[in-house]
């Protein structure tokens, strides 16, 4: 059957919450218009992945594809696509359309179109051989950037990236990280090449070495309450990445006049926060999600100038269930990415 014929997908599916992932086959329908249909030859593994296998979010419909963070090239094109073509390298993140025509997406905010499709929400994803997506959402990646590495850039990095360009952050603030994992460990290296001096929060004492080698120029332990108090009023913005509760008067303290606390990890329980931790010094709480095709496609370049890329653990996508229990087990360092070629 030839590429142009091709009416099915074959992936890996999870079939009830916490099964091991099984071969599934599916019929994707036409191809429309402005879509493009891409041959998957990466994807990482994302936290939020292992969510939805769970349905912890209770919008799972079974049998479900996961996999978001897609490398790919083109093999199809709608009629009405524009800006790509065939046997071009692009990447597909959380995000796969949306309207096109509504105020944000004419004001360049796609990613808040009230209509936005999320890539493994109600459809099936990049752990199978293609994946379909509105050629707005499939971002070119520039020939810098090593094509196995790419993959989570276009969720874990996007997701870090984005705030610096929204909230304007400057090259002489002053910065924190919360959290350093597969998003934190992308924000220290954007934020220190971004110009900032860096600090690291971490509740484990083993990753403040290595919270340094990944472009921290601090690092302090989250529990210790004098190292908190000696860094307090210090610090002009404060980007959580982590999904645990925390101390976050705490961690309001250690910000200055005018600073702001930025959620970016999907933290278990509502936040805490006494108004007179704000008020004073007005400081501010925000959250975002990932970014916008054209800030997405911002940060790739922006990689491929200052050579920034995930660390990242590579597994055959036929072992999609030992790299999920890799991840389940808080064993990847700092991304999974599996390879759909073996």
């Amino acid at each position: 059957m030839s590429t142009s014929d091709l009416q099915t997908f074959t992936g890996w599916a999870a079939t009830a919450p916490n099964a091991p992932l099984q071969a599934y086959t599916y019929d994707p329908g036409p191809l429309g218009a402005e879509d493009v249909e891409v041959a998957v030859e990466f994807c990482g593994i994302c936290h939020s992945d292992q969510s939805m296998i769970d349905n912890e979010w209770g919008r799972t419909r079974y049998p479900f594809i996961p996999g978001h963070e897609v490398v790919g090239t083109v093999v199809r094109v709608g009629d009405q696509v524009r800006g790509l073509k065939l046997g071009q390298r692009v990447g597909i993140g959380w995000n796969k359309g949306s309207c096109m025509h509504c105020a944000s997406c004419m004001g360049g905010s796609h990613q808040l179109c009230r209509t936005v499709q999320p890539t493994i929400i109600g459809g099936n994803g990049g752990f199978a051989d293609r994946l379909r997506a509105h050629w707005a959402w499939a971002i070119p990646i520039p020939a810098a950037i090593d094509p196995s590495l790419a993959g989570p850039l276009f969720c874990a990095g996007s997701t870090v990236f984005s705030p610096l360009v929204e909230l304007d952050i400057k090259p002489t603030d002053r910065v924190g990280v919360v959290g350093i994992g597969g998003l934190g460990h992308l924000a220290l290296k954007f934020l220190n090449a971004w110009g900032c001096e860096v600090t690291a929060f971490t509740s484990s004492p083993s990753k403040q070495e290595e919270a340094k080698r990944l472009g921290a120029h601090n690092a302090v332990a989250s529990t210790d309450a004098a190292a908190m108090k000696a860094i307090a009023g210090t610090l002009d913005f404060l980007l959580v990445t982590a999904s645990a509760d925390l101390d976050w008067n705490s961690l309001m303290a250690t910000l200055r006049g005018r600073g702001r606390l930025h959620f970016v990890g999907i933290v278990p329980s509502a936040i805490a926060v006494h108004v007179f931790s704000l008020i004073p010094a007005q400081k501010a709480i925000s959250g975002s999600p990932v970014g916008s095709p054209s800030n997405m496609a911002k940060m790739l370049e922006f990689c491929a100038r200052h050579q920034i890329v995930p660390q990242v653990e590579m597994f055959p996508m036929s072992q999609v269930n030992e790299a999920i229990d890799h991840l389940r087990a808080g064993k990847a360092r700092y991304r999974v990415v599996l390879d759909a070629s073996k």
